[in-house]
């Protein structure tokens, strides 16, 4: 249905005026509010300084080494204990076996038959302590030391068979080995025979080894620390080799660096940096290209308007310094007008890839836009409508760039549509297609075929039309149609049928929010 049309002999009622400029003090105490608010934002904006990577791998190399080494001392004690005791207690084990060879049953009593020449080959250490007992059957003392320990009633061992413990003998620790010998008397219990030795050899052994051990680690450790040093600064040079490169490189030098020269762990990070030289070389090229194009298309207005002026300072007569003055509003008006498409074209290009996109509805965004051309269209006498369906249409899309781009097709639509002739809007969209359509019909001459592609370059226009313009209209739409994804096309547009007068139908084709790549295809 037709929701906006112009009635022919009545002016529509004229949009709410802009609100009023901002005065020379509202920018001054504006400009004094961001002063005061620049320190803030630098103090909030202050980050810690980045660590360094070489300084993180180190960290993450040396720390478990520097972990691991007291640790290693410890083990190597641990184990240094165990072999010291080995020899040892196995020389202990056989002592008590000799000893227990010699333990003799006569007349009823046990006896240690023992020479005193053995006995001080036993006790004949220079280092150690010796010490030695034997218990008879009934737990009677037989020979040796009193003071050696009795083993615990749970640790009774067979006989025959040695066993190892540690204990203490007058305040000293000791190693003990004993055993129990069955002399084969009815009803009697074994005899039991220790040998015992302090622990000095073993700990000088034991100390000997943790020594031959340690003391290299000494210089190990710092050669180790030296290695890595050495084996990161080697591994991080290419990342050196390409932070030189680049901090050499021309600020104009846009060119992708050489992946190939670079590690691959880091192959993906030079990617992603040749990608985002592509795209600031892309966009320094998109702004060379404006300037230029701005310069010139400026020469020729510029130009005119000072020829004008000067032709005006000559004038004598009333009438003709009006028309010389008429001509120069005429030219700063379509001047005015270049600049602002110019301005709209650099805002447009600048917002691409920015953001900003949301849902909205294309139907309500019409509405709006074709509420504010009506005094235009009223002023030169074209009927302009908005057709679409009551239900929103969703698109998702940057709203200030569509508003702009429809703000250009109806003002090509406008410009180009003679008096009396009719410009409508129409929204549309099939329920079961992922698309929704934006078309702006005209009245007016109507694009050839074969410049249908090329009006949408800039600065091109159609020969013929006596209409003035930029030559940007169009490049505008199609800058905003494919930044967000969709196709503009330009058709006839046949309103009457006879006689067949044929206007342009410029269609917009974008895609619907929630519809998925699926349902597109």
């Amino acid at each position: 249905m037709r929701l906006l049309k112009l009635p022919g002999g009545r002016p529509p009622a004229l949009p709410d005026p802009p609100p009023p400029l901002p005065t020379l003090a509202d920018a001054a105490a504006e400009d004094a509010a961001l002063a005061d608010a620049l320190p803030h934002l630098e103090e909030s904006s202050a980050h810690p300084s980045p660590r360094s990577l070489f300084g993180e791998i180190l960290d993450w190399m040396l720390a478990p080494l520097l972990l691991l080494w007291p640790m290693s001392i410890a083990v190597t004690y641990l184990v240094a204990k165990s072999i010291a005791n080995g020899p040892f207690d196995r020389a202990l084990e056989a002592s008590a076996i000799v000893l227990s060879q010699q333990v003799r049953e006569v007349n009823g009593r046990v006896t240690l038959q023992l020479p005193l020449s053995a006995r001080e080959i036993l006790r004949a250490d220079e280092t150690d302590n010796i010490y030695y007992q034997v218990v008879g059957k009934r737990g009677e003392y037989v020979a040796g030391d009193h003071d050696l320990p009795l083993p615990s009633e749970d640790d009774q061992g067979h006989a025959g068979l040695v066993s190892l413990r540690d204990d203490r003998v007058a305040g000293n620790d000791v190693r003990v080995a004993y055993t129990y010998v069955d002399l084969k008397s009815a009803g009697s219990q074994p005899v039991l025979v220790q040998v015992a030795e302090t622990l000095d050899k073993r700990a000088r052994l034991a100390n000997e080894i943790i020594k031959g051990v340690i003391l290299p680690q000494f210089v190990i450790l710092p050669l180790a620390v030296v290695l890595v040093w050495f084996g990161l600064t080697r591994g991080l040079a290419p990342l050196t080799a390409i932070q030189q490169r680049i901090r050499a490189r021309n600020p104009g030098d846009t060119s992708p660096i050489d992946e190939t020269a670079a590690p691959q762990e880091i192959t993906p990070l030079v990617a992603s940096f040749n990608d985002l030289l592509a795209r600031l070389d892309l966009s320094v090229q998109t702004q060379k290209r404006f300037i230029a194009d701005a310069a010139h298309q400026m020469k020729t207005p510029l130009a005119g308007l000072r020829m004008q002026a000067e032709l005006a300072q000559r004038e004598q007569s009333p009438e003709e310094l009006r028309r010389s003055l008429a001509q120069i509003a005429g030219s700063s008006e379509r001047t005015a007008h270049l600049v602002t498409q110019l301005l709209s074209l650099a805002r447009m290009e600048n917002l691409a890839g920015a953001g900003g996109m949301a849902p909205l509805d294309l139907t309500a965004l019409a509405r709006e836009v074709v509420k504010d051309w009506l005094p235009q269209a009223w002023a030169r006498r074209i009927d302009l409508g908005l057709e679409a369906d009551d239900h929103p249409v969703t698109i998702t899309g940057n709203r200030l760039m569509l508003t702009e781009m429809l703000n250009n097709l109806l003002d090509n639509a406008i410009r180009y549509t003679p008096s009396g002739g009719h410009a409508t809007v129409r929204v549309a969209a099939d329920p079961f297609e992922p698309f929704a359509y934006l078309d702006v019909e005209d009245t007016g001459p109507g694009i050839a075929p074969a410049e249908r592609e090329r009006v949408m370059e800039r600065f091109y226009r159609v020969l013929g039309t006596n209409t003035e313009g930029s030559g940007l209209g169009l490049a505008i739409v199609r800058e905003i149609v494919q930044q967000h994804g969709g196709e503009v096309a330009i058709d006839d547009h046949v309103y009457q049928t006879s006689p067949r007068l044929a206007g342009t139908r410029l269609r917009v084709t974008l895609r619907r929010a929630g519809a998925g790549a699926g349902e597109a295809a």
